[in-house]
């Protein structure tokens, strides 16, 4: 396990994205960076698409993080919206695999459950345990940044630990574990 390392948080969304950057040295967390890219004023679902892949990769070359944890969609009953955000968390994660940037989802409950210990905690008690963890001075207004935070901590926390999400190192990982989604 490396003594000082970079973890990505990422909350996909076609709506807001938002991500948070915790750089771990000798198993201690600081905040390096909390923010969100605003989506909503671009109608061309696409457009929106390149936009999250494009921050991401800025993100990778600015931070040069060592894994990403992104949020895995929540599964729920508007099809329209579940096909949304697995766009949006399909293209962040191939800005990741196209910089070899390993990268491990997790589902919301277990990220809520890793910062507060409630599988079931609201938006706002995550925002809040992060800002006592991580010293946050004033949370955004948008609680979409912290849940990307949030997952990156969740990553951190589960270090070293079996992961129970799925995990892929590069294209070929991805391309291995998922053979019958792969048209040859």
């Amino acid at each position: 396990m490396k003594e000082e390392r970079i973890i990505l948080g990422i909350d996909p969304g076609t709506t807001i994205m938002g991500f948070g950057l915790i750089k771990v040295v000798n198993k201690k967390m600081e905040l390096i960076q909390l923010n969100e890219l605003l989506l909503m004023k671009y109608k061309d679902p696409y457009i929106k698409l390149k936009l999250i892949f494009e921050r991401t990769i800025e993100l990778i070359d600015t931070y040069h993080p060592d894994e990403i944890a992104i949020e895995a969609p929540f599964f729920g009953k508007n099809v329209q919206s579940m096909l949304k955000l697995g766009r949006a968390q399909g293209v962040a994660m191939a800005a990741g695999l196209s910089r070899e940037v390993p990268i491990t989802e997790y589902l919301p409950k277990k990220i809520k459950m890793a910062i507060t210990g409630n599988g079931n905690a609201s938006k706002e008690q995550v925002a809040r345990m992060l800002q006592s963890l991580l010293k946050i001075k004033t949370l955004p207004k948008n609680l979409d940044s912290t849940d990307g935070l949030a997952a990156a901590v969740c990553h951190y926390y589960n270090s070293g630990k079996i992961q129970t999400g799925k995990s892929y190192t590069g294209w070929e990982a991805f391309v291995k574990q998922n053979e019958k989604r792969v048209k040859k």
